[in-house]
Parts: C-alpha cells; sequence; structure tokens
C-alpha cells in the first residue's frame, strides 16, 4: 500500500492512482499545493500494484543516448510557437496522420496545466510551448492504455518522472507507443501558479488583490476569464532571453487598464523567478529519481542552449531543439520526419543542459519560505525571497518563535 511518508520519494506522477483495481486511491493537495496519493483503507484489498508501478520505488538504470542531434522544424511560424525548434510537432503530426493519438500537456479553461490527447492536427497547438506548473495526469495513462490494446499508435509527452510512471503502469513494451519526455528543471507549485494569475488578474481589472483570500479564490476561476493566451518562453525578445507573456482578454471584462499586458523578460517576471530560484518546486525534483536516461524514453527534447559555440552557423536565435535518442522506436520516428539537423554529442548536450544528469540544488531559504508564506499567501512574499538576501528580520523572528517555542515546552514539562 501506498503510503507518503516522505514526499521526497513521490513525484506525483499518478501511476498508483491509474493502477489500483479498486479504485481506492485519491490525490489530495498538499499545503505546498502539490498532489499526493492517499489511499482508503477500507477498500484497498492489499494487492500491492500501487507499489509496484511507482517509478520512484521502481527506478530504471542511468543511459545515454543512441544519437545526439540539434534540429529545427522548416517551418518557422510553428518553430516560432514552440517553446525550443518546433520538433515535437513534426513528430505529432506524423503519429496522427498515421491514425495515432498525441498526449501532451495544455491549459484547460481555468488557465491549470493538465494532460489530454488529442487524433486531430488543430489539437497539437495546444501541446505546443513549455507549461512551467505540474500537469495533472488524471486517467490519462489508463486512456493510454485503452488506445495501444485498440491498436492505434499512441505517441506520450510529459516529464521524466510522468513517461516513468507511464512505463510503469504499462508493465510491458509496446510497439505502438512513442514517448517522448523533456529535459526538467523541475515543477513549480500550481497553488503558486494559481495566487500569481488571480493577482495578476485582478490587477488587470483593476481590483485590488484579496490577500490571504488568494489562495481560494485563485481556485475558483471566475477572474480567469480576462485571460485570452499565456506563454511561458515568448520569443518576442529572443529564444535564448525568452519572455513570460499573458494576453489579456478584453472581450471578457469592463475593466479600463487595456494597456496592461504582461510582457517581460522571464528573469524580471515574479512567478518565473521563484520557479528559476528553485524555491517552490515539488519536493522530489531536489532529488529526481528519472534523470540520466532512467524514465525509460524513446526521445528526450530539450533547448540546445549553447549551440551558438558548437555551431554557429545553425544558430537564427529563434529556437534549436537538443534531441537525445534513446531507443530504436525513436530513431525511427526520428528518421521518419523531415527536419533540419546536425548530429552532435552528448558532451555538448549535457554541457549547458545539467538538469539531464542532475537534479537542482535546495536553496538554503526554502523552509523558510514556506514558513512565511503560510502566513502570507501572496506574490509579495515571493518577491522577498527572489532579492539577492532573505531579509534579515525574518531569520530573527523565526529564531525567536524556535527559541520561545522550546522555553515554553521546558516549562510545561
Amino acid at each position: 500500500m501506498i503510503e507518503i511518508k516522505d514526499k521526497s520519494l513521490c513525484c506525483g506522477c499518478h501511476a498508483c492512482l491509474n493502477a489500483c483495481p479498486k479504485q481506492c486511491i485519491a490525490m489530495h493537495e498538499d499545503n505546498e499545493g502539490f498532489l499526493y496519493p492517499f489511499v482508503d483503507k477500507e477498500k484497498c484489498i492489499d494487492c500491492g500494484l500501487c507499489e509496484k508501478v511507482c517509478p520512484v520505488i521502481n527506478q530504471g538504470e542511468p543511459r545515454k543516448p543512441l544519437k545526439v542531434y540539434a534540429a529545427k522544424n522548416r517551418d518557422e511560424a510553428i518553430r516560432m510557437q514552440s517553446s525550443s525548434g518546433g520538433i515535437f510537432t513534426l513528430i505529432a503530426e506524423k503519429v496522427i496522420a498515421e491514425g495515432g493519438v498525441v498526449f501532451g500537456a495544455k491549459f484547460n479553461k481555468q488557465w491549470e496545466v493538465i494532460h489530454a490527447y488529442t487524433d486531430n492536427l488543430n489539437g497539437l497547438a495546444d501541446f505546443r510551448g513549455s507549461k512551467y506548473v505540474q500537469s495533472i495526469i488524471g486517467n490519462t495513462y489508463s486512456e493510454v492504455l485503452k488506445f495501444l490494446k485498440e491498436g492505434r499508435k499512441v505517441l506520450f509527452s510529459g516529464t521524466p518522472c510522468q513517461i516513468a510512471g507511464l512505463k510503469k503502469f504499462l508493465r510491458k513494451e509496446y510497439e505502438n507507443l512513442l514517448t517522448i519526455d523533456v529535459a526538467c528543471h523541475g515543477v513549480p507549485s500550481p497553488m503558486i501558479w494559481n495566487i500569481y494569475l488571480n493577482e495578476t488578474c485582478s490587477k488587470i481589472r483593476g481590483i485590488k488583490p484579496d490577500g490571504k483570500n488568494s489562495v481560494h479564490s485563485a481556485k475558483g476561476g471566475e477572474y480567469k476569464s480576462c485571460i485570452e493566451a499565456i506563454s511561458f518562453r515568448s520569443k518576442i525578445t529572443g529564444w535564448k532571453k525568452y519572455s513570460f507573456m499573458l494576453k489579456p482578454n478584453f472581450f471578457n471584462y469592463d475593466g479600463k487598464n487595456t494597456e496592461k499586458k504582461i510582457s517581460q523578460k522571464a528573469a524580471d517576471n515574479i512567478f518565473m523567478k521563484g520557479f528559476l530560484r528553485n524555491i517552490y518546486l515539488r519536493p522530489s525534483c531536489y532529488a529526481c529519481a528519472a534523470r540520466f536516461g532512467k524514465s525509460g524514453s524513446d526521445i528526450c527534447i530539450g533547448d540546445f542552449w549553447g549551440v551558438e559555440n558548437f555551431y554557429p552557423q545553425f544558430d537564427d536565435d529563434k529556437g534549436i531543439s537538443l534531441l537525445l535518442i534513446n531507443s530504436q522506436n525513436g530513431l525511427n520516428a526520428y528518421n521518419n520526419i523531415t527536419a533540419e539537423s546536425i548530429e552532435s554529442n552528448y558532451e555538448y548536450a549535457i554541457k549547458y543542459n545539467p538538469v539531464l544528469e542532475h537534479s537542482v540544488t535546495i536553496p538554503k531559504n526554502k523552509e523558510l519560505f514556506w514558513k512565511e508564506f503560510e502566513r502570507n499567501p501572496t506574490m509579495d512574499c515571493v518577491n522577498k525571497f527572489t532579492k539577492t538576501n532573505v531579509p534579515l528580520l525574518l531569520k530573527i523572528y523565526y529564531k525567536c518563535r524556535l527559541v520561545a517555542s522550546t522555553i515554553v515546552k521546558k516549562i510545561y514539562n
């Protein structure tokens, strides 16, 4: 039976939920906004399947790729809509042309990130572009199995831990399954993403953000009708110095602040700063069980950072994909598309993409951040902790609380 005693040992992949024959596992949100499995012990039959499909308990073997490529889509419009070189779209188009199904991460109407599938070309647009929030897998692993048993080709894309979770859930290899994971930095808190959206949309509407109620009102979704589009990796300022962009839908509210389109370099956007400084990542991301090729994916796609140093003639600052081809199935899929590419090597791949092999480090102020955020759940709190130094007064405040608590315990004991 799955029991989460150490949150760093659960990646939230939903494999246990999908595998449970009695459907007695539900995903519950914790105080940091991440989902964890909880078992209804009265329904549980102790079959142990939930533990057998866990990709953290049953980790894959480290491996290096068969081939490495720098590549880009010849369709520049698609490439500009993509985070890197637009190669995912090329592979997905081939799968759909063969009557297959493509799974990926998309925004829902509340601008939460969820996993879903499409079997038509128009649906691929929703999967393009990075979403720097942990997606909700739901029952998509079970949907994948259904399509595979029907004989349809399936492409499933996701983070390395999500691919590892799917592989463990399926418990055997399928010739008609192609898996693609991404070079993953880590996944930030969906709760903080919701609070960011709540405060941002409140400002667009000219409404004062509602402080401690942000957590609750952020889940209602009523304010999110003011959003028309979001891009975590807009190339308006170039691929290397990408921007965060939020475009309001001015027809869905009667506000007067129509000039307040959000377009900032990622380094200046408050949500992205907290994410890139690792302050509110999922605990398992600091000790990822699926890096170094352990996910079992056929292809890993990322940004070929540093390409200008290795292949300057290939770089135009519009996005170059890094492709790690991990299996013959992945190589067949890559050989089936037409892209501009250069064969590269693993040493170039990891030089500017250390997350392929190593987890990010835990910030020294992470625990202090969550204590303060519990007291003040706003983006102002995030802003404090993304400055160079954590405010000294906060350190003194929590030190005094700890000392006071210790004294009280001694008095009453």
